[in-house]
């Protein structure tokens, strides 16, 4: 029988080697995305998901937060936080979010098993390359309907956890066998106002860890999820790629992810970023602007063409609000995404001048590249016009440490963290021979009021 496609990934994967850096790296990912789910717990979904802290009375692993909980509700409960302010690490060819599954699912199962900080990040490495993979792999027709996170996310949460559980080959297949048997998470929940996001995370995490759990007590599952006649690449698209599944590269594809340093959705980055550019060049009266004119790729326009925003979440989908945003209060705060500032008649008004709509140029290169242009026309008849390919944050363009280090302290911060506590998780040294309790610690002060 011909090699799966899981199993053969599986091997190339356990034949990359993993250097320092590479660990230094899954690090940085996890403070990213551990500053992302510190605030998010404080949202409404986060709120929400305080009440499964309360089906049961502790455990091994952490809650964000500080709370003691079992691995599945940790997985589950800190799975739904990390996405809440559209601020998490991304993907642009396979467009996901890794972080957000990925490292909650990793951290619940190595605080269950007491393992090392290395076991710890060696999993995100190789949860992330199967994620990545798989999102690569699936093509845009899955994502037309389907969240990518969620639905190659449990997938590549099974192998995090698969990792650190030292599950055989043959156990880690079925893990990921399994997860793949029941992903999903669809897109309906973009039409209306709802919480149904960082439930499909939540899902995805809990599920990778359970089916990586439930490898190692042997429930067999299904080698050939991916190419199978009803796997997922058959079931679940249109243009599912093979060849991209096994592509190889000379590094890990975290390597390839961005971090974002504005709290909206990635999609929206690109026009904005035109916009701080533009403006840097020297100051523009907003009374002087007849229109704005921004080209996108179709899938921006698809999620971020809103002109209304009625709540904090649209907000963040809205290139029309994040460029008025800017426009009037400059560099992208949390601040400018609540119900005042979308509500704000000014910040309305300008909403009105800005105009979505799908740049072929821009188009032939996504998801590669997630570029924008952006055409000021201004009422003397001036027009200014800027575009580019990548953005801020960008393997291209990346955030420095210090842009990181920046970006982690505003959003702890908030949520009421000491300075010490904030400059302890920025300088932790990851590479040192350590159990995970040594990270883990500095999280249960995390919440002081």
């Amino acid at each position: 029988m011909t090699l799966s496609l899981s199993k053969q990934l599986l091997i190339d994967i356990d034949q990359m080697p993993i250097t320092q850096q590479d660990i230094a790296r899954a690090g940085e990912h996890v403070l990213d995305w551990l500053a992302c789910a510190s605030l998010g717990k404080l949202s409404d979904a986060g709120r929400a998901y305080q009440g499964l802290l309360a089906l049961d009375e502790g455990g091994k692993c952490t809650a964000i937060g500080g709370q003691r909980t079992t691995m599945q509700n940790a997985a589950q409960h800190n799975g739904a936080l990390g996405n809440v302010l559209e601020m998490d690490d991304i993907h642009r060819s396979s467009i996901l979010h890794p972080g957000p599954v990925i490292i909650p699912a990793a951290l619940a199962v190595a605080e269950q098993m007491d393992c090392t900080l290395k076991s710890f990040l060696t999993a995100i490495i190789k949860g992330y390359e199967l994620t990545i993979c798989m999102g690569e792999a699936v093509g845009r027709s899955h994502y037309r309907y389907f969240h990518n996170t969620a639905t190659c996310g449990a997938l590549g949460a099974a192998l995090a956890s698969s990792s650190i559980l030292k599950l055989s080959q043959q156990q880690a297949l079925w893990a990921i066998g399994n997860a793949g048997s029941t992903t999903g998470g669809l897109w309906q929940m973009r039409n209306e106002k709802v919480l149904t996001k960082q439930w499909h995370n939540a899902q995805a995490c809990r599920s990778g860890v359970m089916a990586a759990f439930m490898a190692k007590q042997n429930l067999s599952g299904p080698e050939y999820i991916f190419e199978g006649p009803q796997g997922i690449f058959n079931a679940l698209s249109d243009d599912a790629s093979l060849e991209r599944f096994l592509a190889k590269q000379e590094k890990w594809r975290i390597y390839d992810c961005s971090f974002k340093p504005w709290p909206a959705c990635r999609h929206a980055h690109g026009a904005m970023d035109v916009l701080l550019e533009i403006l840097k060049e020297g100051a523009m009266d907003i009374n002087d602007i007849e229109r704005i004119d921004v080209g996108v790729y179709q899938d921006a326009q698809v999620f971020c063409d809103r002109l209304t925003p009625e709540t904090s979440l649209q907000a963040k989908f809205s290139i029309q609000h994040a460029l008025a945003a800017i426009l009037l209060w400059g560099e992208p705060q949390l601040e400018h995404y609540t119900q005042t500032a979308f509500e704000d008649k000014q910040c309305s008004e300008l909403r009105g001048r800005i105009n979505i709509r799908v740049d072929q140029n821009i188009e032939s290169v996504y998801p590669q590249h997630f570029g924008a242009k952006c055409t000021v026309d201004l009422k003397n008849g001036q027009q200014i016009v800027r575009s580019q390919q990548d953005t801020l944050g960008d393997p291209e363009k990346p955030l420095s440490q210090t842009q990181r280090h920046k970006k982690a302290h505003m959003l702890l911060s908030h949520t009421g963290m000491s300075d010490d506590n904030i400059t302890k998780l920025c300088a932790f040294d990851w590479s040192k021979s350590a159990p995970i309790s040594s990270f883990t610690a500095l999280l249960r002060p995390l919440e002081s009021h």
